[in-house]
């Protein structure tokens, strides 16, 4: 099999798995038991909040773990609206960001907040100016995710807080896609809460944290919760957590390396395409920002994506049409119709994403798949 799916989700590396084996049958304590047991637990767990805190640039006292990336975003949104005043609940987003935010925002404008979505522009960037077209004296929060987890699209997040906190708006950052891939500098840049996931950076599924910065205000989404210094419940998963951050500290410390990589997979394939001749575009092509090197978002013109993503599939491959967790979601994708995609257009798109296994002779496979489907299109036109 061939794997070019790594957005949606990366295997378990093996520094995690021998993490995740250790505190599995050595370090079975509960974090929160008063015995030595439970105590050797949380020492652990307070080493991984440490370590986590240094990766994205805050302080441990700010990192709270979750069960993955989508739990870190709702919990953070909500966290951070429930501590704000009543006069500063306006809550703004963009239309690009994934399933998990575009939840939570109508979770929240059902129960009386104020929601703004606002879409970014031609080039699929949000700039200042777009914010001061939508801010209210009664904003207090805007959530812009870090990455596009289809298109690989950055956003320029460091310059939008400055302008945010210019006018006393807290910022939270989905970094899901971004985090092992990119530095995050979370204070100095002044992000006030990020979200990460684990199995996107080799660690185990189920695992993730939200950062509020020291000082941020915030009210528990669930009232009388002990865990988690009271951000959410549930006995923490300290052997997971364990094999987390090993996986993201392999990530980090190798971060140049991965990208260098994933540089020359990308420049291979994008060459190799039009050596072809296939008839495919590149959502990187059409803004105006950089993208995730590992992240390639692809139109293949006369074809669906959905058709592609089957084809390859029924060839070994595996790439996706988009978000996993919005992969049963009828019509084109939020991230599509941000960038002003017809809908024609939009269900032609496909994703292929890079891990550090993935190799250009892997690569050839894919293109040698695609060749095929397309000099069959001319044969059945030719008829």
């Amino acid at each position: 099999m061939i794997y070019l799916d790594y957005a949606a989700g990366a295997p378990l590396s093996k520094e995690a798995a021998k993490v995740f084996q250790h505190l599995s049958t050595e370090v079975y304590g509960n974090a929160s038991s008063l015995h030595d047991a439970g105590g050797r637990a949380a020492d652990v767990l307070e080493y991984c909040r440490h370590s986590a805190g240094k990766l994205i640039g805050g302080a441990a006292d700010g990192i709270y773990f979750t069960s993955g990336g989508t739990e870190a975003n709702i919990l953070a949104v909500q966290s951070l609206l429930h501590g704000l005043p009543d006069h500063k609940k306006h809550f703004i987003t963009t239309a690009m960001e994934h399933h998990s935010i575009h939840n939570a925002a109508a979770f929240l404008a059902d129960r009386g907040i104020d929601v703004t979505i606002i879409y970014p522009d031609e080039n699929g960037l949000i700039t200042e100016d777009i914010l001061a077209a939508h801010i209210r004296p009664d904003t207090g929060l805007v959530s812009i995710q870090h990455a596009n987890s289809e298109t690989g699209l950055i956003q320029p997040v460091n310059r939008l807080a400055a302008f945010l906190h210019q006018r006393n708006i807290l910022l939270h950052c989905d970094c899901v896609q971004s985090f092992g891939k990119l530095p995050i500098d979370a204070d100095q840049a002044g992000i006030d809460a990020l979200s990460v996931s684990g199995h996107k950076v080799y660690g185990p599924k189920g695992t993730g944290a939200v950062y509020i910065r020291p000082g941020v205000s915030w009210n528990p989404v669930y009232p009388h919760t002990v865990h988690e210094n009271g951000f959410r419940p549930g006995t923490v998963n300290v052997p997971a957590i364990g094999a987390f951050t090993a996986a993201a500290e392999y990530a980090v410390k190798h971060m140049e390396e991965h990208r260098e990589h994933a540089d020359r997979l990308r420049n291979y394939l994008y060459d190799q395409i039009r050596r072809q001749g296939l008839p495919i575009s590149f959502s990187e092509e059409e803004t105006g920002g950089e993208c995730l090197p590992h992240i390639v978002g692809c139109f293949f013109h006369s074809f669906e994506g959905q058709y592609i993503m089957l084809e390859c599939n029924r060839n070994d491959i595996c790439i996706s049409t988009g978000s996993a967790c919005s992969a049963g979601s009828h019509g084109p994708s939020s991230a599509m119709k941000a960038l002003r995609k017809t809908e024609r257009e939009a269900r032609q798109f496909f994703r292929i994403s890079f891990g550090n296994e993935t190799t250009c002779e892997q690569l050839d496979m894919l293109i040698h798949t695609f060749t095929a489907l397309w000099e069959q299109k001319k044969g059945e036109s030719a008829i």
